[in-house]
């Protein structure tokens, strides 16, 4: 069986933040159950979204990157560090490096900003994920949207 060919970009216009949000919604909202209220937030306005899209124009995947001074809270107050956040992939689209080539976007994009290292909240299931692109965890396991989470963190 082949793997479907993807593209990852930033989103640029309306209809690829509505296919990041749809990514979004399908992933944390129906299959975890995160409430939508607690999905989507103010800082989806000013963020770099990264979206994958199949060949045939299928959204397969998205995440965000938070930099200035919406990632200092993040961050450790620190306006060098881009926060990762809402890494989403589509079950159809799971084991296909998908979500390691979002990851490598949104680092690209940070690294375009003078960004100097990217933090992230992990589910505590996804720590050997992220372990395996350079993030390191840090801090105690903290709950977010009822899910255990870990901050990590990789230089750039």
């Amino acid at each position: 069986m082949s793997v479907p060919s993807y593209a990852v970009r930033v989103a640029e216009d309306l209809a690829d933040r509505e296919a990041c949000f749809a990514v979004r919604k399908e992933v944390f909202v129906r299959e975890q159950g995160v409430a939508e209220d607690l999905e989507y937030d103010s800082y989806d306005a000013g963020a770099v979204h990264v979206l994958a899209v199949r060949e045939d124009g299928v959204p397969l995947g998205t995440g965000r990157l938070l930099h200035g001074g919406p990632a200092v809270a993040k961050t450790g107050a620190d306006a060098s560090v881009g926060s990762l956040g809402r890494l989403a992939v589509s079950r159809a689209a799971r084991g296909l490096g998908v979500g390691a080539a979002l990851v490598r976007a949104i680092e690209d994009a940070a690294r375009a900003r003078g960004l100097t290292a990217v933090d992230l909240h992990a589910q505590t299931q996804a720590l050997g994920f992220y372990e395996r692109l350079g993030y390191v965890a840090y801090g105690l396991e903290f709950p977010d949207a009822g899910m255990p989470h870990r901050a990590m963190r990789r230089a750039l």
